[in-house]
């Protein structure tokens, strides 16, 4: 007899890209992470807060973090929330709005957490697949689930919408349409001024890439005040602990270096995208911070394998939709100067 929920007992859980124990022998470039530091400003604003105050609990709203992205984002604080990473507000949004039995949506290729969330709570999917030129195939006039999980720029794509693609889409959506801006701050647009005129658009963030903050776990989302507040009540009461809330507040106060990392993250991405084309890759034009590219012989596996030979770790995908190419993370110039050898030396 099995004391478990028989959806529990029987689902795949999410697979993290690997962490090797030696990784500073890597080149790794398989999880999207920021090659370049946090802020100085972050890492002085964590040193003073690791005093006597850690003995206490946090501030359970974090209320300073909530008006820096107010002030950041143009929006009143009780449009804003924050969360340990964005993970935390997918998973909560399936709580909020999708009971068991009920549907959400996602596009394929995309983040596949959504699925792994959706499993726990009991929720059913549907899955509406994604084509290399941006079109997502089959989708109805009128969607009728309860939560609908776009991903721009896509994961692991790079592909991104326009802000008038997705607010015709929300207009096709009977339920929520979460637009899931993880990677938004390497792109040339975001959805943010969507959330003042279409009602049931939510805006995820994380501060995870753009702001080097992947060990800290911080993430946020701006919708209308009442979905603010019904994941308000369903959160962790103290999800985001003292030095998560000081570095989230330095991050985002500091915009001129966060902007200095993003350019330079951008151009090796262009560059970097230019030189796998020289040489017969083909490669998606990205809005994010990796590539999804395809050797000649179009045999993810074979690159992949290659590369891990060589302590060069990127993402590879088994799915059929994906097993042609890998993700390849940007890093720094000299870092990915080395993978642009590795992979002439391997065809």
């Amino acid at each position: 007899m099995s004391y478990l929920r028989k959806n529990i007992v029987d689902m795949a859980g999410y697979v993290p890209g690997f962490q090797p124990p030696d990784e500073a022998e890597w080149v790794k470039l398989n999880t999207n992470e920021n090659p370049y530091p946090p802020s100085p400003k972050v890492i002085e604003a964590i040193r003073q807060a690791t005093g006597d105050d850690l003995r206490k609990y946090p501030d359970a709203a974090c209320r300073e973090g909530r008006k820096a992205a107010a002030e950041l984002y143009g929006y009143p604080v009780d449009w804003v929330i924050m969360a340990n990473g964005s993970d935390e507000l997918l998973n909560n949004l399936i709580r909020a709005c999708a009971g068991e039995g009920e549907e959400i949506a996602f596009l394929h290729p995309s983040y596949s957490y959504y699925a792994t969330l959706a499993q726990v709570q009991g929720a059913t999917v549907k899955i509406y697949p994604l084509t290399e030129d941006c079109e997502i195939v089959g989708f109805p006039a009128r969607y009728p689930g309860k939560l609908f999980f776009l991903t721009s720029p896509n994961a692991p794509l790079g592909l991104n919408w326009s802000p008038d693609e997705v607010a015709a889409l929300a207009d096709r959506c009977d339920g929520l349409l979460v637009v899931d801006e993880a990677y938004a701050d390497f792109a040339g647009s975001n959805c943010l001024e969507l959330v003042k005129t279409k009602p049931n658009v939510i805006v995820t963030r994380t501060l995870s890439k753009s702001y080097s903050l992947a060990g800290m776990r911080l993430g946020l989302a701006i919708a209308r005040p009442d979905i603010i507040a019904a994941l308000d009540k369903i959160r962790d009461h103290y999800n985001l602990d003292r030095l998560a809330q000081v570095a989230l507040v330095a991050a985002l106060g500091d915009q001129e270096y966060f902007g200095e990392c993003v350019a330079r993250i951008c151009a090796t991405r262009d560059w970097f995208r230019h030189e796998l084309t020289r040489f017969g890759y083909t490669v998606l034009p990205s809005s994010a911070n990796y590539l999804f590219a395809s050797s000649p012989d179009r045999n993810g596996q074979r690159i992949y394998d290659a590369l891990y030979q060589r302590k060069v770790l990127v993402r590879y995908f088994s799915d059929p939709v994906l097993a042609h190419g890998v993700r390849i993370s940007i890093g720094t110039r000299e870092e990915m100067e080395s993978t642009l050898s590795v992979l002439k030396e391997i065809g």
